[in-house]
């Protein structure tokens, strides 16, 4: 395996990796409307909860039809 490849391997990983913490802070932020968690009342913090459960739940959904495809 030459150089090229294993670095492309590295940086694909490495940018798989980044993407997906961005786009789970970015979910986060919106499931909490922009708000510090102990600025929320405590329905504010059960609506953002289940929030981020329906994003992960969209994810796997996701995941699973990718590999049925």
């Amino acid at each position: 395996m030459n150089v090229e490849r294993m670095m492309s391997m590295m940086l694909r990983m490495v940018m798989r990796k980044l993407v997906n913490r961005g786009v789970d802070a970015g979910v986060d932020m919106a499931s909490r409307r922009g708000k510090r968690r102990d600025d929320m009342t405590p329905e504010e913090r059960q609506r953002a909860q289940a929030t981020k459960q329906t994003a992960k739940r969209a994810r796997q959904g996701a995941r699973i039809a990718r590999r049925l495809r």
